[in-house]
């Protein structure tokens, strides 16, 4: 393989992706694009829903079942309705998603050991955060419940409060988080968005450069030159390869700065396996450009293909284990899910590299073999 001609097809390459603007935009704008609409987009926590209190009771009690839904991070509190057709008022023009009403007689029924039954009236035209809030709801509700059983407990028998909690409740559950320890899902979503997004635009990049070539018949050049069919490829891949590469980066800035996912581990690590990511998927953009003989037809095989793999095949909606055998088989014929298992052990879990050298070795092993098999299957004469 002679270097100066590889040298020579990829500066040629590189010159092409700076003067097409609209490759250029596609190039690096896109993937940008991409990692704000999809992480906005898929991030299912519900904080800081707006909601308002109708109050019949207004009493001490009353107030400071308020307060635990206004020191929760959860809600926003919009304050007080005056009655219910403002309540409902409210509702109708989404500037709540829920209103409390608590009933006349509030404190002095729980006081007495009366049940009192507190409305919550949510806005259900969205029905997967309204189930969140629900559970909200209920939480503080079910806190509240197990305090007054135990002050009242406390107050008949004349035992500590401390006392009087552990009878009530005698066995508890204390939960701990580990890597992901305030469970926020956008710490896992925009690591992953890497992941995703890569697959989708790398392979269209290198997909692209090549067919644009057989549109315009330049690829009729290479045919008649003495150039091989490897250093072609190789002068092809490696620009639009630091090009993903460089996305890499930036949708890391973006993951760490912009949407605050913590990054536990070695970015050594994290950069050489999105180096071993982008040459594979690279390779894949060969393999695309192979088959489609237009740039209409590379930029559907690509982003279809691309999303494909990336969501059924890299753990993202299917958890790896929960997989059967012949789906989890099929995953390991893509980079995704290894590249997906790198992002979130550097990103969350802080793992070093006597984890994730099989993955690492993976990549690489991974691209060797898809270069070799682009490099059997171009031919520089079309069949007659």
């Amino acid at each position: 393989m002679n270097a100066r001609r590889v040298i020579a097809v990829a500066w040629k390459e590189a010159r092409e992706i700076w003067r097409d603007r609209l490759y250029f935009g596609l190039a690096f704008a896109l993937p940008v694009i991409l990692m704000i609409v999809y992480c906005y987009g898929l991030v299912q926590d519900v904080e800081n829903a707006p909601f308002a209190i109708l109050d019949h009771d207004r009493s001490t009690l009353s107030r400071d079942y308020a307060r635990r839904f206004l020191e929760s991070r959860y809600f926003d509190f919009k304050g007080y309705a005056a009655d219910g057709r403002e309540a409902e008022r409210l509702l109708v023009d989404a500037r709540v998603r829920m209103v409390l009403v608590v009933p006349p007689g509030f404190e002095r029924d729980l006081r007495e050991g009366r049940p009192v039954a507190v409305q919550t009236i949510f806005d259900g035209t969205n029905t997967t955060p309204i189930r969140t809030l629900r559970g909200y709801v209920e939480s503080i509700h079910r806190a509240l419940g197990a305090e007054l059983r135990a002050d009242r407990l406390a107050r008949t028998r004349g035992l500590a409060p401390e006392r009087a909690e552990v009878l009530l409740q005698p066995l508890r559950v204390e939960t701990r988080y580990l890597y992901n320890r305030e469970v926020r899902a956008l710490w896992a979503i925009a690591p992953s968005m890497i992941m995703f997004i890569l697959m989708m635009t790398s392979p269209l990049l290198t997909a692209l450069s090549i067919v644009r070539e057989k549109e315009t018949g330049a690829i009729y050049n290479i045919y008649s030159a003495t150039i091989t069919r490897a250093e072609y490829l190789l002068g092809k891949l490696l620009p639009n390869s630091v090009v993903s590469f460089l996305n890499i980066l930036v949708l890391f800035v973006l993951a760490t700065q912009w949407f605050g996912a913590p990054f536990e581990g070695s970015f050594r690590l994290f950069a050489i396996a999105s180096l071993g990511f982008v040459l594979c998927t690279g390779c894949l953009g060969l393999l695309v450009s192979l088959l489609a003989k237009s740039q209409q037809a590379a930029l559907m095989i690509s982003v279809i293909c691309g999303v494909v793999v990336a969501l059924n095949f890299s753990g993202m909606t299917t958890p790896p284990q929960a997989m059967p055998p012949s789906l989890h088989a099929t995953a390991q014929l893509f980079p995704a899910m290894a590249f997906r298992n790198v992002v979130l052990g550097t990103f969350l879990k802080g793992l070093d590299a006597r984890l994730l050298w099989k993955d690492v070795a993976y990549f690489l092993l991974y691209a060797a073999l898809a270069f070799a098999l682009c490099a059997t299957l171009f031919r520089k004469r079309t069949k007659a």
